[in-house]
């Protein structure tokens, strides 16, 4: 018996806006069901995460079962985003996936201790995008439990 999968809702914190554009375009390419949200910064993320101001409407801004990542962001960075992701009961149970463009072992090293679930390099070609957002939503609803 097929039970259906459901749909993971990704939210993608990321402050460039063609990168952005870039994840959706793969996300419908990739052809996997998922809802994919976006805020620009880590203070947005924070506010989204816990439905504050602009993100008050859970049927229009949901909790994510999944967040990419970027770690170089204005106002609150990606590592201090993490940090207090992970800190909080309400929100530490949530994977979070580092999509960024910083190979440094430093940063990989860091958002492990932090308590990254996985720390990916953005592909380089449209293609590799779509082939990750396929995996990464295939990966995330096909094989994981989340709680």
């Amino acid at each position: 018996m097929n039970i259906p999968k459901k749909a993971l809702v990704i939210l993608m914190a990321d402050d460039d806006a063609d990168d952005r554009l870039l994840a959706q375009e793969a996300m419908h390419e990739s052809r996997v069901l998922n809802e994919l949200h976006f805020v620009e910064n880590g203070v947005q993320l924070l506010s989204y995460l816990h439905g504050e101001g602009q993100f008050s409407d859970r049927n229009l801004y949901p909790m994510p079962g999944l967040i990419l990542l970027d770690l170089n962001m204005p106002k609150m960075d990606g590592r201090e985003a993490l940090a207090k992701i992970k800190a909080d009961p309400r929100l530490r149970r949530i994977p979070v996936v580092i999509l960024t463009t910083s190979k440094a072992e430093e940063d990989m090293v860091k958002g492990y201790d932090l308590g990254a679930a996985s720390y990916i390099p953005k592909p380089v070609t449209f293609d590799a995008l779509v082939e990750l957002m396929r995996t990464l939503g295939k990966y995330w609803v096909e094989f994981v439990e989340l709680p």
